[in-house]
């Protein structure tokens, strides 16, 4: 019996070549991220050539971790990683606009620089932002696997396909879940505890669009919980401490723990 469960272990293994190393991939982004940021970086580069080189060699870490997947990938392995690395200015742009907004948020920041070196909020956002390029580019695996190693150092939980948009704020963070569907647009902040979910987890509703939407502008304060497909929290809403939401809410509303909502024109609805 035992021979017989070690031979199914071993063909069980033989799959592997098939998956890339979660532990190469996490390497890779770490590169990533401290080529785009030298706060996040403990290398001195003495000259262009030495961080060039470094570049080129995240290069192939990153040929490393796709080629185990060709089989599922739309495109080659070296478009691919092509694509992403093009893509990279325009991400980093992004990311110093969030490491701004964070900045400007919290009273507790001292700088920006301080913001994308200590803050769990924009580690998350930044590998989000990297996964959500390999989504985007019908990569299989390796956006999920970042976005749950993101998820294990900070307690911020960000599905690679959620849709979010500039100048994201997340203050201290954990406990933040943001499901697959959810779609966030500019100038949005999110404290500790907020849970964009959907209001059903049944298998077949999976193509389906199944998180809120947040517009523009929009505060959530720690422990809302916002949930369903066709909800939508209107431009420039604040949502109060620990709500729970399921139907839509107006732009510019007041959301409050005691179940009812107020309008910019004071009007109380119940």
């Amino acid at each position: 019996m035992e021979q017989q469960f070690l031979e199914v272990l071993y063909q069980a293994h033989q799959h592997k070549k098939t998956i890339p190393s979660p532990k190469d991939i996490c390497h890779f982004i770490k590169g990533v991220l401290q080529i785009l940021f030298p706060e996040l970086s403990d290398n001195q580069y003495d000259s262009f050539k030495a961080l060039e080189q470094e570049y080129r060699n995240i290069r192939l870490r990153a040929a490393m971790i796709l080629k185990p997947l060709v089989l599922e990938l739309t495109q080659s392995p070296d478009e691919i990683e092509h694509l992403f690395f093009t893509s990279l200015p325009h991400i980093r742009a992004r990311l110093l606009s969030d490491a701004s907004a964070i900045s400007l948020g919290d009273p507790a920041a001292t700088s920006q620089r301080e913001v994308i070196r200590t803050y769990p909020g924009f580690f998350a956002i930044a590998v989000y932002r990297l996964a959500h390029e390999f989504y985007n580019l019908g990569v299989p695996l390796i956006p999920r696997i970042l976005t749950e190693y993101a998820h294990g150092e900070t307690g911020i939980d960000i599905h690679p396909a959620a849709e979010i948009g500039d100048n994201f704020c997340i203050d201290h963070g954990t406990g933040i879940v943001i499901g697959e569907t959810v779609k966030i647009g500019n100038h949005v902040k999110l404290y500790q505890g907020v849970t964009l979910g959907a209001l059903s987890v049944k298998k077949e509703m999976a193509k389906t669009k199944r998180h809120p939407t947040i517009e523009d502008e929009v505060i959530i304060y720690a422990g809302a919980t916002i949930l369903g497909g066709e909800t939508v929290i209107g431009s420039g809403s604040i949502i109060g401490g620990n709500v729970w939401i399921t139907k839509s809410v107006p732009p510019f509303s007041r959301v409050y723990y005691q179940g009812h909502f107020e309008q910019k024109e004071e009007v109380i609805l119940v």
